[in-house]
């Protein structure tokens, strides 16, 4: 099907998508590049896909004008996909959790890094960025698809886990060296805010506080660096 006016029912239904409250209501989410469209297409989660090149398999072809409105990059891709929202499954043995980030960047990087290092389960706190955030999406580079992501209010999760899962969190000061920490086959890894790190009331729910050593004239690390330092510690250590 081609569609060549901005005005039309259609473009104007997948321009909403650029509005967090409306993702939530449709439950749907744009993506854009080819990369990202396979991924969502290995599991299954692609609506329909859009495109300004008529050579490309797609659902409804556009114009270039069409295009670049729908698009987020200054170069516009050549398709662009509405996908479906995945839903939430029950967590397994190792979770990362994440306390109020609001760098979109971050939180992308930090569900790329979970995935390559086994942390296929993503707890966020309800004031973390939208995980449909474009920017997040992006910097998944299609990960997002192959994690289980659950929103919680924390402090409720974590008394409801901390009797079966060993729960750590970072102190610069108090922690001991990952290197040198124990770990449980069910663990729980909690990364904070980029400016003001873990919540205390959060934190009080940690069974075990843990560091990463850096050069003593080096404050800390960014958020999304430090939690993927750390699960690969966690990876390395489990085949120990």
């Amino acid at each position: 099907m081609k569609i060549e006016s901005l005005t039309n029912g259609r473009v104007k239904e997948w321009m909403k998508l650029k509005i967090k409250k409306v993702r939530d209501e449709k439950g749907l989410f744009l993506i854009e590049g080819e990369h990202l469209i396979v991924e969502a297409g290995k599991h299954k989660l692609i609506k329909e896909i859009i495109s300004c090149d008529e050579t490309l398999e797609a659902d409804f072809f556009v114009t270039k004008e069409i295009m670049k409105k729908l698009s987020d990059q200054v170069s516009i891709s050549s398709r662009i996909a509405v996908c479906y929202k995945k839903q939430e499954l029950p967590i397994q043995d190792k979770i990362l959790i994440l306390d109020q980030i609001q760098d979109p960047g971050n939180l992308g990087t930090m569900i790329r890094s979970a995935f390559a290092f086994d942390f296929l389960d993503i707890v966020i706190s309800e004031d973390t960025v939208d995980l449909y955030n474009e920017k997040v999406v992006r910097a998944s580079e299609g990960m997002l698809f192959s994690v289980n992501v659950i929103r919680k209010e924390l402090k409720p999760f974590l008394e409801e886990i901390k009797k079966e899962y060993q729960i750590l969190t970072t102190d610069v000061k108090e922690g001991k060296n990952i290197k040198q920490v124990a770990l449980n086959k069910k663990l729980a890894l909690i990364i904070g805010n980029e400016g003001q790190g873990v919540k205390e009331s959060i934190k009080k729910q940690a069974s075990e506080f843990i560091k990463i050593p850096i050069n003593k004239n080096c404050d800390s690390l960014n958020a999304g660096i430090a939690a993927s330092i750390l699960m690969y510690e966690i990876k390395e250590k489990s085949h120990e």
